[in-house]
């Protein structure tokens, strides 16, 4: 397994921006070999911003490189430059290969 996960300083006010680019954008990458879900996540606020993390799981790191290298990947980042007044700085990239996990299946209501 790995996870791959970008870390965005979104300005102060400007949170409810970020999350619409995120809900309305266009999805393709669900249909890549080897991904296995993605998951926005909210976190702590600072003085000067709120903490977001785009988190995605994938069956291993060379499916993540072959997306990072496809035609979906370059869809779904086609129009980020124009969401860069909300942020504070670039968003930070981290990648982490699995060395133990333990996953609990949901069972439906």
């Amino acid at each position: 397994m790995y996870i791959a996960m970008n870390r965005f300083k979104v300005k102060k006010g400007e949170e409810a921006a970020f999350e619409a680019v995120w809900q309305n954008r266009e999805i393709h990458i669900h249909k890549e070999p080897g991904f296995v879900r993605f998951a926005m996540l909210k976190g702590p606020e600072a003085e000067d911003h709120t903490l977001y993390v785009s988190h995605t799981t994938w069956t291993d790191e060379q499916a993540f490189l072959d997306w990072t290298r496809s035609q979906s990947f370059r869809d779904a980042h086609k129009g980020a430059g124009q969401n860069k007044p909300l942020y504070l700085g670039h968003p930070n990239f981290e990648g982490f290969s699995a060395v133990e996990g333990l996953e609990l299946e949901l069972a439906e209501a």
